[in-house]
């Protein structure tokens, strides 16, 4: 009878642990810069992040011609479109940005002239609420994206959806399967184990 005790008691704190991984917030948003039109110099940057709340655990996606370039810099180098001290330099066509930290962010163009016309973003990124997205994954270093799969050319795809929030990051899949098994295990547990206690 104590042995039921000790198995229904850890199977219980199991169920407690899988549904206290289920109620975390996991609300990190991808962002598509220029939405549908991508980072372009016909796209209105300005008017783009108009609308937006960017968090710490969100990500900018940069889709962008090869022939263009995508360049992290400070504030001086932003209002004087220069690249000459660009903090990052991405060319691939397909580039992510993990927002790791509150506080401003600059990016423009390679390509001075099109910067000039325009493109290029700033954008401000708050404190995340609640660190959600965060907390028990390793966060990438501040400035270190990495490049999503794919073609090496502009390649803007049509079906995202216009509030350019397209996925949650991998890590609120893994806490949403980690809760929904720990709350499984930890209510059917304590039913095998009280079956193989009676028939043994």
């Amino acid at each position: 009878m104590t042995k039921l005790l000790n198995v229904t008691s850890f199977s219980l704190l199991v169920a407690l642990i899988g549904l206290l991984a289920l109620t975390c917030k996991c609300d990190a948003t991808t962002y598509m810069v220029g939405d549908t039109s991508g980072w372009d110099i016909s796209t209105d940057l300005d008017t783009w992040t108009n609308d937006k709340t960017f968090n710490v655990g969100d990500v900018l996606v940069f889709q962008y011609s090869t022939s263009n370039s995508v360049e992290e810099v400070n504030k001086d180098s932003f209002d004087n479109c220069s690249a000459t001290n660009a903090l990052q330099t991405f060319s691939n066509g397909n580039t992510t940005v993990p927002l790791t930290r509150p506080g401003p962010w600059y990016f423009i163009s390679g390509n001075r002239l099109y910067c000039l016309g325009g493109m290029k973003l700033q954008v401000n990124v708050e404190s995340s609420q609640a660190n959600s997205t965060a907390a028990g994954a390793p966060m990438a270093e501040p400035g270190s994206p990495s490049a999503l799969p794919g073609s090496s050319s502009k390649n803007n795809n049509p079906s995202i959806p216009a509030s350019s929030a397209f996925s949650i990051q991998a890590v609120a899949g893994r806490k949403l399967l980690l809760g929904l098994v720990s709350a499984f295990l930890g209510l059917v547990g304590p039913l095998f184990s009280s079956y193989r206690l009676l028939h043994d």
